[in-house]
């Protein structure tokens, strides 16, 4: 978003979409989820994904690409990103939260509970009440690029 740095941001959390845009090639968004992953790919952000999301992942890649496609996705995925707990402490942070939207509750309270620096997700209005900054894939490109 407009006035944010990600010249600072070190560990970012990936929304789920964000992902499925690099696995399953979604035009138009694949290109700058493409150039986030890479980031991470070479350590230059530390990326992150939702454990919560690792098992929905799987269902729509399965259906999307096979079983056999979809778990090597999943192993070069984690190895790419880290995979942060969803634990106790993650649910009930979520749950007594106010936002309608349960998935993205669980994916904020993982990356506050993290100590990640922003959210990355396609769906920005879904994150109006995050406690950390949320970026669209093309304003963070546009940051991080802005201040290397």
């Amino acid at each position: 978003m407009k006035g944010k740095q990600a010249e600072r941001v070190a560990g970012v959390l990936l929304d789920i979409h964000v992902i499925l845009d690099v696995l399953l090639a979604r035009p138009p968004y694949v290109e700058a989820a493409v150039r986030i992953l890479a980031l991470a790919e070479r350590g230059e952000v530390r990326g992150h994904v939702c454990a919560a999301s690792v098992d929905t992942l799987d269902y729509i890649l399965r259906k999307s690409l096979g079983a056999k496609t979809a778990r090597t996705h999943l192993r070069t995925l984690c190895r790419v990103l880290r995979v942060v707990a969803v634990d106790a402490e993650v649910i009930d942070d979520a749950l007594s939260s106010e936002w309608s939207d349960f998935e993205d509750a669980v994916a904020h309270a993982c990356a506050v509970r993290a100590g990640l620096d922003a959210i990355v997700t396609r769906n920005s209005k879904d994150f109006v009440s995050a406690s950390l900054p949320v970026f669209s894939p093309e304003e963070f490109l546009a940051a991080w690029e802005g201040h290397r």
